[in-house]
């Protein structure tokens, strides 16, 4: 027997330790699983409800189309449009059929290739004189006429006999009446798809004595859609184990004097599916159940003809040059035939226009593609886009997840849209971004919610010795922890209450403090309003700039604005309160260092450099020459729609290159003339002062004194001043510059 010492380790082989996730690593786990699994569940219930998430999706292609329609062409085919000026020239609808007869005769007349009808002659005619004898004898007229009675069916029957027509039919499942026999044949290559094809009970068709005569025959009807918009159309279909074609394919069929069609197919799982259908030159993709996606152009150059035109022979030389060689289509625009669809570029087209958009997207070779395989290609574009997203949240910040999630989305759109715009291929984004949304919604809000702890441990920390803004910012990116600035254009604007050394002496601290907290909160509204950041505040002087922390465009202009702002408040303030303060404000614009500015153990977000010291000066300048605003050339020059008057060019202290100041008076929308006049006459005597001419500025400024109070008044006074302890003429060495000796 072996002993075992006590409080040694034995000689027998330990277990070796499980490895354990960090609970760090056990919360990022669950917001991959769940986020995975509100992104299959999403995929899932796509596939699951796949006819109504198509309403969606139908609608960005619809959008897309309105955006970028099809190039528009000199179409092969034109319209006979039956309008209100035909119905109300030619008589009430339906008109004798020897009347359409007469337009078929006149249209082959002037070279049309092939004409189709928008339209079903399902009854005899009912102004057929036959008829209306037997009518008058019904009625007890007696009434003795001919044997040799005009039968105007068989007129319209001998007209489509001679000619290149297509008699529409509308086949329907609300009718069991059957479809007349096919004119076209079909051939197959590949299995026969006719099990793919919708099939209907029945038709609505014409008079058997034209359907006999007529050269050829296709179906017009529209199948019905969800909202009852246009967008596909099924070139075959089937009734009675019979293949009928389009009344578009059927007449680009005779236009080009083809005896049938060929339809390619391929084999499937689920039985055999269309791939294209070949019309005499022209080959068709089309879905795997014969549809084809209308890519509208809104046809603007086709020619649309009024019926009631045929019949004037003065148009007979115009309606040649639009009918020789083009397919006609004849249908109804009138209101009160209802002949009117939906559309994704017209929410009320006339329906014979959507089959002339069918023969001239066929005729120019630009087709809108939705393969099988696309549909698998937006499940993966879904799984890959949530993945991605899911690991991004698992191992960044939220802000960094966020952006990675628009950047994604945006790629799927951008995708969707060249996939439409530059390879015509319809690629859904809807199911991607759904994918991408469920991501973000459930994963996001758990992460944000367990990172709450390490927030918390943030203010904690360092809530005794920052600004709660600051904490806040910190607890977002502890990084903005490190001292140091950037260089950033800024506008800064110093304001200073006038006299308030004076006027703080007469106050106890408590009317002080009163006065004070009065003055800045309406100032601090007017500042933010604006987009300001206030950088400090310094008993009754408060420092603010504008672009940064965040980029602000028109700075400058902003800035202006807010300084006028604040003299309307502070004139308010006095109005309500019976106080009258005045403050001076001092704006520059120039390249300053902004950042967190301070020590390791405090700093704060601030502004520093030679633009900001001079705003403070020009700021000072404003007690010398009495006006409200000053603003330097680099601010006045970056603003559009205020008023400035130049006051002076002026050394201030701790700078050698002279500063142009103006004066900010106000908008200029709106000027009294009173003001227009002052501003001449001030800028006369400025450019008269800078000139060197020193008899023509007292002349001006004894005019301008002459004109009373206004706002620059002090300005003109502190002139006189000067002028005073001039000479008549000024020295050889005037520059018009003044040199400042305090701040």
């Amino acid at each position: 027997m072996t002993a075992v010492t006590p409080g040694r380790p034995t000689d027998f082989p330990q277990p070796s330790p499980r490895r354990r996730l960090s609970s760090s690593q056990r919360r990022k786990l669950g917001v991959m699983l769940i986020g995975a699994a509100a992104l299959f569940a999403v995929v899932a219930a796509h596939a699951a409800f796949a006819p109504q998430a198509f309403r969606l999706t139908a609608l960005v292609f619809d959008s897309y189309q309105t955006i970028k329609p099809r190039e528009a062409t000199d179409p092969p085919v034109a319209v006979i449009d039956i309008d209100e000026a035909s119905i109300g020239k030619l008589g009430q609808w339906p008109w004798s059929r020897s009347t359409v007869a007469e337009i078929v005769t006149r249209a082959s007349g002037l070279g049309a290739a092939a004409i189709g009808f928008d339209i079903v002659f399902s009854e005899p005619d009912r102004t057929a004189p036959a008829r209306l004898v037997e009518e008058m004898r019904r009625r007890g007229i007696a009434i003795e006429v001919g044997p040799d009675l005009p039968d105007p069916d068989a007129q319209l029957a001998d007209a489509l006999a001679s000619n290149a027509v297509a008699l529409g039919i509308a086949l329907s499942n609300e009718t069991s009446a059957p479809a007349p026999a096919p004119k076209a044949g079909f051939s197959f290559v590949g299995p026969d798809p006719r099990e793919r094809l919708v099939p209907y009970s029945g038709s609505l068709s014409n008079l058997p004595l034209l359907t006999d005569r007529a050269t050829a025959m296709g179906y017009f009807s529209f199948p019905p859609s969800p909202d009852n918009i246009i967008r596909s159309f099924p070139l075959i279909s089937r009734s009675s184990d019979q293949l009928y074609p389009a009344l578009s394919i059927e007449t680009l069929r005779i236009a080009q004097q083809e005896g049938s069609f060929v339809l390619r197919s391929a084999g499937r799982e689920d039985g055999s599916a269309i791939t294209d259908l070949r019309v005499g030159a022209l080959d068709v993709p089309l879905s795997a159940d014969g549809e084809m996606w209308i890519y509208y152009s809104g046809l603007p150059n086709m020619p649309v003809i009024s019926a009631a035109d045929l019949f004037d022979p003065a148009k007979a030389a115009v309606l040649a040059g639009q009918i020789q060689g083009r397919i006609l289509l004849i249908g109804t625009s009138a209101v009160g035939l209802r002949d009117i669809v939906a559309t994704p570029v017209d929410p009320a087209m006339a329906g014979v226009k959507v089959h002339a958009e069918i023969i001239d997207q066929i005729a120019s070779g630009v087709f809108l593609q939705r393969p099988d395989w696309i549909i698998g290609a937006e499940r993966v574009a879904a799984v890959l886009a949530g993945l991605v997203l899911l690991v991004v949240l698992a191992t960044a910040t939220p802000s960094l997840s966020v952006m990675l999630a628009i950047v994604l989305a945006s790629v799927v759109v951008g995708g969707s849209w060249l996939s439409f715009s530059r390879a015509l291929t319809l690629f859904d984004p809807l199911l991607p971004l759904a994918g991408l949304g469920a991501v973000l919604l459930t994963a996001l809000p758990l992460l944000l919610m367990l990172t709450h702890r390490e927030k918390r441990f943030v203010r904690e920390s360092f809530g005794r010795y920052l600004s709660p803004t600051l904490v806040e910012r910190l607890s977002e990116n502890p990084e903005g922890l490190t001292l140091g600035g950037e260089d950033r254009e800024l506008t800064i604007l110093f304001s200073d209450i006038r006299g308030f050394t004076t006027l703080s002496e007469t106050l106890t601290p408590t009317e002080l403090t009163g006065l004070l907290n009065n003055f800045l909160t309406p100032m601090t509204d007017v500042l933010l309003k604006r987009e300001a950041t206030i950088d400090k505040y310094i008993g009754d002087a408060v420092m603010a700039f504008w672009n940064a922390p965040l980029d602000i465009a028109d700075h400058p202009q902003k800035a202006c604005l807010a300084a006028l702002d604040m003299v309307a408040a502070l004139e308010r303030l006095n109005r309500e309160r019976g106080m009258s303060l005045k403050i001076g404000l001092g704006l520059n614009t120039g390249m300053a260092c902004v950042g967190n500015l301070g020590s390791d153990q405090r700093f704060s977000y601030s502004c520093l450099g030679d633009s900001v010291n001079l705003a403070s000066r020009v700021e000072g300048m404003t007690k010398l020459y009495d006006v409200s605003i000053l603003v330097t050339e680099e601010v006045r020059g970056r603003t559009t729609g205020l008023l400035f008057a130049e006051v002076d060019r002026v050394r201030v202290v701790g700078r050698q290159a002279p500063v142009t100041l103006h004066a900010l008076m106000g908008v200029a929308d709106g000027v009294a003339h009173d003001q227009v006049k002052l501003l001449d006459r001030h800028n006369a005597f400025i450019a008269a002062w800078q000139a060197g001419d020193l008899g023509v500025a007292r002349e001006e400024l004894a005019l301008l004194l002459a004109m009373g109070d206004n706002p620059l008044n002090g300005t003109h006074l502190l002139y006189q001043q000067r002028l005073s302890t001039l000479p008549e003429a000024a020295p050889a060495e005037w520059d018009g510059v003044f040199t400042a000796s305090s701040k």
